[in-house]
């Protein structure tokens, strides 16, 4: 599987949840619509967690074991 895609999203996401938590902004409602930042972030983290699962998943593991006669 091709992790590059993943890594690139995983880096865009930090890149914005850095840009957010450097400048937060309160949460508000204009015209009806609901603009919530702390969601957004919360969203951005579980993308970040998504992207750790999905790399750690591919990467190459080792399986011990004995045999007893």
């Amino acid at each position: 599987m091709n992790l590059e895609p993943i890594r690139t999203i995983k880096r865009q996401t930090l890149a914005r949840i850095t840009e957010l938590t450097e400048q937060p902004k309160p949460s508000y409602q204009i015209d009806g619509q609901q603009v919530a930042w702390s969601e957004y972030l919360k969203q951005l983290r579980a993308t970040v967690e998504w992207c750790n699962r999905m790399l750690v998943a591919e990467q190459p593991y080792e399986t011990h074991s004995q045999a007893y006669t």
